[in-house]
């Protein structure tokens, strides 16, 4: 039978995305709790009729209600979450619209900064609960990087991929790193792991980034603005800015991140240790919901309804074609191709330690992290990967086999175990 191509296809809610995510938990764990022999068998059946036999002998409809239910009632239920205005925050930002925040019993409100010290001193000065960081925030501020040391966690990631190297038309003909000699760039905070990849991929081509090229801070809201007027040669940058660029023809998407290392964290869900601790219960609703927002996110299916769902005024206040090239992965390159990379961003919420370490690795190598790390303590302390795992198993997603993983970068393996010895091995670097 041939599927009509005009036939539309409704995306499900989140509401039956949660169902059936629980749904599939209870057949496994049945599948699971069989003989071997009686296993076989029902493993032997269709999804459909599995579940249909299922459902004649169990409430699945109660197990879904009951899973949705929080363990403890929230301690305080009115929250305001810091965000930046682009595509990285999704899930945070979504979860307001699309209503996985109330699903977990909170009334949380997103509140828009225009740029990242600005969510960093909201986090620390509690003007707001809760806030979208990039992934190396937490860690920075825990360990007094750039602001007086507050212990922060990240329990989850937000996206992983998500960012690029635009760079201006009129260099449509640089090929590598070495063409970007004398090149000033923008990326959007010190401790971002955009600075860090845009770094490492110049470094590995023989640039020093902080000798060979100017990089400063200019807030993602901005950066367009900046290349159109020529202020800047290129950025790395989340998006939507490196479509936007393309949208208002003033650069081209030179290199997507993922080119660099594929699956690298950008944004995460950070929180003070101090509210966590006070507010237990009301942690683990918000957790919850962030680990709940990131999974139906990453479902591609979702893609074009979550952009329409972000793109207003008051959260990323952008055209949904652009959001829309962004998040399905089909999108023009400014170069006159049409590229299509579903994975040119995804959401996960899972905080490998070892991503953890990296980042440090990298703090350390650019002399943004003075003396000893212990760095797995610290990725242990910030990173709540075991946190995150049992938030996922309670929900019906998928779970991990431990919290440290092999990564690779530009295609050279990283092992968190040897931090000290991957810092010591660059050539390029700017330790004392």
């Amino acid at each position: 039978m041939t599927a009509n191509p005009k036939a539309v296809v409704k995306a499900e809610s989140s509401e039956e995305y949660f169902e059936r995510n629980v749904e599939q938990a209870v057949v496994s764990a049945v599948i699971q709790a069989a003989v071997p022999s009686r296993r076989r068998f029902l493993a032997s059946m269709g999804a459909a009729a599995l579940t249909a036999l299922v459902a004649e002998l169990l409430p699945l409809k109660e197990f879904a209600a009951f899973a949705a239910d929080p363990v403890g009632k929230p301690e305080k239920t009115d929250l305001s979450i810091g965000f930046i205005p682009i595509t990285c925050a999704t899930p945070i930002i979504m979860a307001e619209p699309l209503g996985f925040y109330s699903k977990h019993g909170l009334n949380a409100k997103v509140k828009r900064a225009a740029g990242w010290a600005m969510v960093r001193d909201w986090a620390i000065n509690k003007d707001v609960d809760a806030a979208h960081m990039l992934s190396p925030m937490p860690l920075a501020i825990t360990l007094g990087a750039g602001s007086v040391p507050v212990p922060f966690y990240m329990p989850a990631v937000e996206n992983i991929n998500g960012q690029a190297i635009t760079l201006h038309n009129k260099h449509k003909g640089v090929k590598t790193a070495a063409d970007m000699k004398g090149f000033r760039f923008c990326v959007p905070f010190d401790y971002s792991m955009h600075n860090y990849l845009l770094r490492y991929f110049l470094a590995e081509g023989g640039v020093h980034p902080d000798k060979d090229v100017q990089i400063r801070v200019v807030p993602p809201p901005e950066m367009v603005a900046n290349l159109k007027a020529g202020n800047v040669d290129g950025y790395l940058a989340p998006d939507p800015f490196n479509q936007r660029a393309v949208y208002e023809n003033a650069g081209f998407i030179f290199k997507l991140s993922k080119e660099i290392w594929d699956k690298h964290p950008c944004c995460g869900f950070a929180i003070s240790k101090d509210f966590a601790t006070q507010y237990p219960n009301t942690f683990l609703a918000l957790f919850r919901s962030i680990v709940d927002a990131t999974h139906y996110a990453s479902n591609p299916a979702h893609r074009k309804e979550i952009a329409e769902a972000i793109a207003p005024t008051n959260y990323l206040n952008q055209p949904v074609t652009v959001l829309e090239q962004v998040l399905t992965g089909t999108y023009a390159d400014g170069l006159g191709a049409i590229k299509k990379d579903p994975s040119r961003i995804d959401f996960d919420p899972f905080p490998w330690h070892s991503m953890a370490i990296w980042i440090m690795t990298q703090m350390k190598r650019w002399g943004h992290l003075k003396g000893e790390v212990n760095y797995s303590a610290v990725a242990e302390q910030v990173y709540r990967a075991a946190d995150c795992d049992r938030i996922a198993k309670e929900l019906g997603y998928p779970t991990h086999q431990g919290v440290m993983a092999k990564h690779t970068i530009m295609g050279r393996e990283f092992d968190a175990t040897q931090p000290d010895a991957y810092v010591r091995s660059f050539k390029i670097h700017s330790m004392a």
